[in-house]
């Protein structure tokens, strides 16, 4: 982490603890991870609600922060995920069941046919015989009817357990994703970065990382309100996603900031994407849906950082935002790559 994100992050920290402390909200963790989020302001709508809370005078309660934590913050996916477990534990009991079944039925079966067998081993009447043989049709009927229900019972498991499978898939992929710009979330980028570093470290292919965040987004969304901004950060993951390779991750890092994970780039070839990208994303005229107001246009600043051999994930970050940092110094709106940043400090 830079020193300037750990600055960030430390002012966020003690507003959060300033917010719970004037609210008289106990500090417990989900308490805490509500008012830092909304510190951040990485969710608009839930800083709405917060702003409302605030300027219509309600005093600020455990129920009522519980309420926001729950509509908020608190995860489906765990849930999702129990829920999932349940349905496999309970096909999985279904399964045995059928097959101890199927064991005692054939476990009787192979008794009556070790008694036939003694019977038929001495002189018996006809009418016993015919008795054994009655006997024996229907303890076959029985086991053939028992293996058809463990049969339909296993073809039934199969579809469930598959289709368990696709939920399971399916929560995973939604775990990995922003729920607002529907892009790769924080924890999907970290775990792309630290893939592309294990490969870029592995061979001589380049990699990149492209950091970008939206100028004066706070002011916008002072103006023009919260729903505005969720519209301006879709746009702009919408625009990154579109204008990246198929190996490329582009994620929300965090409020208006985005981030590119640039396989098998090179620094021009970043840099040359990371233009193409600004461009794009100053070309987007924005509407009022609810007006069809023209609000201009947005602009992004870019920092560029290349890969070392003795980089982390950190490391690499850390010189990406520093050169976004340089970028937003300079005048916003325009691309920094490290070779620009060592030629403005040579100057």
């Amino acid at each position: 982490m830079s020193e300037q994100e750990f600055k960030r992050a430390l002012g966020y920290a003690n507003s959060a603890f300033d917010l719970l402390k004037r609210s008289g909200i106990p500090p417990y963790p989900q308490f805490y991870e509500l008012l830092y989020t909304y510190a951040t302001g990485v969710n608009p709508t839930l800083n709405n609600r917060i702003n409302s809370i605030f300027r219509a005078g309600d005093s600020p309660s455990l129920s009522l922060a519980e309420a926001l934590y729950n509509e908020f913050l608190k995860s489906d996916v765990n849930d999702r995920i129990s829920n999932v477990s349940e349905r496999m534990h309970a096909r999985i009991e279904a399964v045995h069941d059928a097959i101890d079944t199927a064991m005692t039925t054939a476990n009787s079966y192979s008794g009556s046919l070790q008694a036939a067998s003694g019977d038929l081993g001495r002189e018996i009447t006809a009418e016993a015989m015919k008795q054994l043989a009655e006997r024996l049709l229907s303890e076959t009927r029985r086991m053939q009817d028992t293996n058809q229900a463990l049969e339909i019972q296993l073809e039934a498991s199969r579809d469930d357990i598959a289709s368990l499978q696709r939920d399971l898939d399916d929560v995973r992929r939604e775990s990995m994703l922003d729920p607002l710009t529907k892009i790769a979330n924080r924890k999907s980028f970290d775990e792309g970065l630290a893939t592309a570093i294990a490969e870029a470290s592995k061979g001589s292919s380049p990699l990149c990382l492209l950091l970008l965040d939206i100028d004066h987004f706070k002011n916008f969304n002072d103006t023009y309100g919260h729903q505005t901004g969720d519209q301006v950060l879709r746009l702009v993951a919408m625009t990154l996603k579109s204008n990246i390779k198929g190996k490329d991750l582009a994620a929300r890092y965090g409020g208006e900031e985005f981030v590119a994970i640039l396989p098998s780039t090179d620094i021009e070839g970043a840099m040359i994407a990371a233009e193409n990208i600004r461009k794009a994303i100053q070309a987007k005229e924005l509407l009022k849906r609810s007006t069809n107001e023209k609000l201009g246009r947005i602009t992004a600043s870019f920092g560029v950082a290349a890969f070392r051999p003795s980089d982390t994930g950190a490391t690499l970050i850390e010189r990406a935002d520093r050169c976004l940092y340089a970028a937003k110094h300079a005048g916003r709106n325009r691309v920094i790559s490290e070779i620009d940043l060592a030629a403005i400090q040579a100057a």
